[in-house]
């Protein structure tokens, strides 16, 4: 099943450090009013205060090697922090070196060497250890201007105001002593706004890196750290820092570039290119179908009510689409995969689900052990964590993978839904025959999807793949992501653990988990779906790559309460809505899903392959937004969700136009 992210527990060194970054003094402010300055890169020079200084897009940053505080002067003369300093003292610093563009020095107490450098209109700082440590930095300072705010990709993308008293109360579930591992966000960045200026904090280097958010006076700032720890391939900590224009989408805009600039951003058209089955995508909600669902006369059905795509998954139950479901929906134009799971290893005679029985000694040889020798217990306690590198290196010889897609897909499907194996969700494996640190976790499993969706461990024969809550780093092996929509509330686990209230895997045809309607609580629901707090970081960085959804389990109509916004969200995005079907869904909701997946189709028509190239709220209350797609000739999306009509669009709708078309509209409920 679905594996259900826990809040990563820090290591008590790390926390230590955070408490003390938390209690640090920071004065300086953290923003002035930034002037759009760019220059070319010049060599790090001391400018007589001790500190290095370099020339960035917007101004000049000041590093101070002693404490590492960066401040930045732009053009006008105005002084912005872009961090505060290290949050413990760093001891003795060698004397600077320069050369070129880059300036470098060392703390020998600490066994760390340092290296500033302006890179493609950023400041670079590159950290690098000789012996296992920690450091707590960068730090947001606390002394921001009216109206600042952080942007975060938890799932989609969330912007925080730092005054808010929501956010900083407990009941939001962001500040707490643990804080949040950078691996288990979609993206490896952060940002920070207030007003017309802002900074990109972006961090390549996320394994063993972790950001929290600490409450201070009614008012949050960040708080970033890293662990070094040689055996686990963490020595190496790089930060990126940008001046950015202030918009809540600028510093998605800056880690786009990056990933462009590195040659790591994909390409839906250059995926139906190379396989034309991805097209089918384009336009077409997302459903797990159950009991009659999997059918071909619900395919039939489907195609009655004039949806024209749609993507159709099945649970690994036991009771897989036929291949005449199909066939037919293939004939229908739409696309059909299986659920299946790499990550999980039980007893093959006792396993509670077909994905979790392996050959031979795969079990339990091929667990995961953690440092003390013991396997790591899978999911919901069931088994053990299977090692992809276990997998990997069994593979040319037992052909397990292949063996298992090759029976998956012997029913002629065309897509294939891949659990865990794209989300943050890491392993360091002690075992000594096939030992893993967290980075070669990543890298097998990028290595694993790619032959699933290349075509080499499915005999050349490339299936449109998708996984959970995809994180960034495997945008290019990937066609759809199943979560990373969702900004997920810890609540949410206590909210699914309620069988009684939320729905269990029972009965078989029609689980609750998935059929039964819910009530979030009022905090967790504002928390995932509050429009006000909501901002497309994702679809910024990868409209263009991968097909975003919400979670499985949270089907459109699995909320109720949540049911327009989330509707109003993923046109405004541009991106399916996620469904839980069977025919007695369609009977109460067939005509609702059609009219929807052709306003859908429309808007992916005009813009489904295209770049998310502006975003911007056009009401104080955020309650009307804006989309862009393709530049000012493409596709244009405004939704508003709040009650009050807004120049001709009524409350809870959302109007979509292109260059020499008709506007259209749509409105969920109604």
């Amino acid at each position: 099943m679905t594996r259900f992210l826990k809040a990563a527990t820090g290591s008590r060194k790390r926390r230590a450090a955070l408490a003390a970054l938390a209690g640090t003094a920071l004065t300086a402010s953290t923003f002035t009013a930034l002037q759009a300055y760019a220059g070319p890169a010049e060599p790090g020079n001391d400018d007589g205060g001790g500190t290095v200084a370099l020339r960035i897009k917007g101004g000049e940053a000041h590093v101070d090697p002693r404490t590492l505080r960066i401040t930045a002067r732009t053009a006008s003369g105005a002084e912005s922090e872009l961090s505060a300093a290290a949050g413990e003292p760093l001891g003795t610093v060698s004397p600077v070196t320069r050369h070129g563009a880059t300036a470098r020095w060392s703390y020998p107490d600490r066994g760390l060497d340092v290296s500033v450098a302006a890179r493609d209109g950023r400041l670079v700082v590159r950290m690098h250890a000789t012996k296992d440590g920690s450091i707590a930095w960068p730090a947001g300072g606390a002394a921001q201007p009216r109206g600042t705010a952080y942007e975060l990709p938890r799932g989609e993308g969330l912007r925080i105001p730092a005054a808010d008293p929501f956010w900083n109360s407990e009941q939001a579930g962001l500040t707490g002593e643990d804080g949040i591992d950078l691996k288990d966000l979609t993206m490896p960045f952060w940002g920070t706004t207030a007003g017309d200026h802002g900074v990109s904090t972006l961090v390549p280097t996320d394994l063993g890196t972790n950001v929290r958010f600490v409450s201070r006076g009614g008012r949050l700032h960040t708080a970033a750290s890293h662990d070094f720890r040689r055996a686990d391939g963490t020595d190496d900590y790089t930060v990126a820092l940008s001046l950015t224009d202030g918009s809540p989408v600028a510093a998605a805009k800056d880690y786009r570039r990056y990933l462009a600039s590195k040659g790591q951003l994909g390409s839906l058209k250059a995926k139906i290119r190379k396989n034309p089955e991805v097209a089918k995508l384009i336009g077409a909600p997302h459903a797990y179908v159950w009991g009659d669902g999997r059918s071909k006369e619900t395919v039939a059905r489907l195609k009655k009510l004039g949806i024209s795509r749609m993507w159709l998954g099945y649970d690994a139950d036991g009771d897989p689409m036929s291949k005449e479901a199909v066939a037919a929906a293939q004939k229908a134009g739409y696309l059909v995969g299986p659920y299946d799971s790499w990550d999980n290893a039980q007893d093959p005679k006792s396993a509670d689900t077909g994905v979790a029985k392996w050959p031979d000694r795969v079990w339990p040889d091929g667990c995961v052990h953690d440092a003390d020798g013991k396997p790591v217990g899978g999911f919901g306690g069931r088994g053990c964590y299977l090692s992809s590198q276990a997998l990997a290196d069994a593979e040319p010889g037992h052909h397990y993978l292949a063996d298992r897609v090759r029976d998956m897909s012997a029913n002629g499907v065309h897509s294939y839904f891949l659990d865990v194996d794209a989300t943050g969700e890491l392993f360091r494996d002690h075992t000594p025959g096939h030992p893993m640190t967290q980075a070669k976790d990543r890298a097998n499993r990028l290595q694993r999807m790619r032959g699933v969706s290349g075509g080499a461990l499915t005999g050349g024969r490339p299936l449109v793949l998708g996984s959970e809550s995809a994180g960034s780093w495997a945008n290019q092996v990937l066609d759809f992501s199943h979560g990373s929509s969702t900004p997920v509330h810890d609540g949410l686990w206590k909210a699914e653990r309620d069988k009684e209230t939320w729905g269990g895997y029972w009965p078989k045809g029609r689980p609750g988990m998935f059929f039964k309607p819910a009530k979030l609580d009022a905090s967790v629901a504002k928390a995932m779906f509050d429009p006000a707090y909501r901002v497309p970081l994702y679809e910024t960085v990868l409209h263009d790559s991968v097909v975003s959804t919400d979670r499985w389990e949270l089907s459109l109509y699995k909320l109720p309460e949540q049911k327009r916004d989330r509707a109003l969200l993923a046109m405004l995005y541009n991106t399916p809505v996620n469904l839980a079907l069977d025919g007695k869904v369609l009977d109460a909701h067939g005509k609702e899903i059609a009219e929807l997946q052709r306003f859908f189709a429309g808007i992916q028509q005009a813009g489904g392959t295209e770049a998310m190239t502006d975003f911007r709220t056009l009401t104080a209350d955020r309650s009307v937004q804006r989309t862009t797609f393709g530049g000012s000739a493409g596709l244009t999306v405004t939704a508003n969700f709040g009650t009050a009509a807004y120049k001709g669009l009524p409350g809870g709708c959302v109007r979509a136009t292109t260059r020499g078309h008709a506007p259209q509209r749509f409105c969920p409920e109604k």
